[in-house]
């Protein structure tokens, strides 16, 4: 039996008072899932969590997933298995591993077998044929997409919104859309969720949040605002690195530029905006990635 009763999902909100939240009389907290825990936590275990209880329910012992040699996945499902006991299985963009990448050195340290395909092969990891071909090949692997987003995905999502207190917005970043989904999915419907899509071009997102959830497309409460991608995934500006910086220094908070911190500063540009009106209670979710600092450092990015 996996415990998955081993995390703690019961995160701290954290105040953030700044002269302009007071300006425009806003209130803004900010659910630090990073805090989940040290190695499996924010969205990750999220998705995870329900993800782990189908693999139990259909007696598969070994998770097969997908993801880019410094993806925040493959570190939280190779430490999932560490921590609870399984096998899993990383099929790696390469088509070469590098393993002095923090990411990938860390995966395999915790036993995942690493798998280095082309970018091509790469390509087919949604295809139909493809999963049907990797699950003849692993016949005792569960198989998760990249990013870690499908139905189950949404439940923890879902759990997440219900557990948070009132208020007129939840924002969060947006990569695959699962995390959007599950929270339009575990919304009061009063509640406005936005989600700050990451990378370019994501309108493609809104009909797949649409697929994933009824609620999504039954409701209109949410939005997907797709401006500040930073010039697209995995990347950033100076600017938004400094803030990231600059919200350590002033509230203690860990950020990374490639989602939570994409998201803050957004929220900090629409609240400079008038976005949001007079009186709002805005909750930010930290979906945590912060081991993905070690991966910008490997690469001297900041």
């Amino acid at each position: 039996m996996l415990k998955l009763s081993t995390i703690n999902e019961n995160s701290p909100l954290k105040q953030i008072d700044g002269d302009n939240l007071k300006k425009r009389n806003l209130f803004l907290s900010i659910k630090r899932d990073d805090l989940l825990h040290h190695s499996i936590n924010g969205n990750k275990w999220r998705k995870l969590k329900y993800n782990l209880s189908a693999m139990q329910a259909q007696k598969k012992n070994e998770l097969l997933t997908f993801g880019g040699a410094f993806s925040n996945h493959i570190h939280a499902c190779a430490a999932a298995g560490k921590l609870l006991n399984f096998k899993t299985r990383g099929i790696i963009r390469g088509p070469e591993l590098d393993l002095n990448n923090p990411t990938l050195q860390f995966a395999q340290h915790c036993g995942m077998q690493l798998h280095a395909v082309t970018r091509l092969e790469y390509k087919e990891r949604n295809n139909t044929d493809y999963i049907t071909q990797l699950q003849k090949q692993f016949p005792n692997a569960y198989i998760l997409p990249e990013g870690g987003t499908n139905k189950a995905a949404l439940q923890g999502g879902k759990e997440l919104a219900q557990s948070l207190p009132v208020a007129d917005y939840i924002i969060c970043p947006t990569g695959s859309g699962g995390t959007l989904a599950g929270l339009i999915e575990g919304s009061n419907k009063t509640t406005k969720v936005l989600g700050i899509a990451v990378l370019k071009q994501a309108e493609y997102l809104i009909n797949e949040i649409k697929i994933l959830s009824q609620a999504a497309r039954e409701q209109n409460n949410w939005q997907l605002l797709t401006e500040f991608h930073g010039g697209g995934y995995g990347k950033f500006t100076p600017e938004l690195w400094q803030f990231c910086q600059a919200m350590q220094v002033r509230y203690q908070l860990p950020l990374e530029p490639i989602y939570s911190g994409k998201m803050m500063y957004a929220l900090w540009q629409l609240i400079e905006q008038d976005f949001f009106p007079v009186g709002s209670r805005i909750i930010a979710i930290h979906t945590g990635g912060l081991q993905g600092l070690k991966g910008l450092r490997y690469r001297k990015l900041i």
